[in-house]
């Protein structure tokens, strides 16, 4: 068995790799202050695995952390996945590729492992990335831009007389402060995403695959006016890929 370990900004998932099986659990990482102590709850009884392997966008304390805990736990040292020039398929064309997140790595390699068409990965966590992936398997680049959470915040933080709360964003009429602050943040987040995807297809072709993923995925694919692939485990799909290949 291997342990996949995606340590978001926010949450913490995860996977135990079997044959024939898988299962993706997740957890707030504001649920426990002692992030050792959330390792102990989450794994403390699984059976040892034969590799661990992790791709983080946290905190680097939190990283060296996990690793110390699969040590003293298992004696297993934690693969931390990093971004390449190339890897099982993909080709990374930033600049300095060592600045790609390392999550946006295991999503490509995750979408590759799904199709050899050319594709876009939407991945719609605390911060929304789109990303372009050729035909070929070239990662050509890709955007950035905050996710609902942050949007929302933001709104807060910057002026006086909006107030947090939870609105309703079943359509873009927004019938008080909250609803408002629910659709507008919802609806152009799908808007900003549409753009992308069309702007993506001018390169990459009407035949380009998209994979949507992240925790704010199941409120984002409904409100896209355009067809897309659920794949709420991509991350974890990559880190598979990667696992099999070590």
């Amino acid at each position: 068995m291997n342990l996949l370990v995606d340590l978001g900004n926010s949450r913490l998932k995860w996977t135990q790799q079997t044959t024939g099986q898988w299962h993706a659990e997740a957890v707030p990482l504001d649920s426990e202050k002692n992030i050792e102590v959330l390792f102990d709850k989450v794994w403390g009884k699984i059976a040892e695995p034969r590799r661990v392997v992790v791709c983080s966008v946290s905190h680097p304390e939190s990283v060296d952390a996990l690793g110390q805990w699969t040590q003293s736990r298992w004696s297993v040292a934690a693969h931390i996945v990093r971004p390449q020039a190339e890897q099982l398929g993909v080709k990374n064309l930033y600049r300095r590729p060592e600045q790609l997140g390392a999550d946006r790595w295991a999503a490509l390699i995750g979408a590759r492992g799904l199709t050899a068409s050319a594709a876009c990965v939407v991945d719609a966590g605390t911060a929304v990335t789109v990303d372009a992936l050729s035909g070929k398997g070239e990662f050509l680049g890709g955007a950035i831009f905050p996710g609902l959470k942050l949007l929302r915040e933001s709104l807060v933080r910057g002026t006086v007389a909006i107030t947090a709360g939870t609105g309703e964003a079943s359509d873009s009429l927004g019938r008080s402060m909250e609803d408002g602050i629910a659709a507008g943040t919802l609806f152009g987040l799908a808007g900003a995403v549409e753009r992308l995807i069309e702007e993506y297809r001018r390169t990459l072709g009407g035949s380009m695959n998209i994979f949507i993923t992240g925790g704010d995925a199941p409120w984002l694919s409904p409100r896209l006016r355009v067809s897309s692939t659920p794949a709420p485990d991509l991350v974890l799909k990559g880190l598979a890929r990667i696992a099999d290949s070590l």
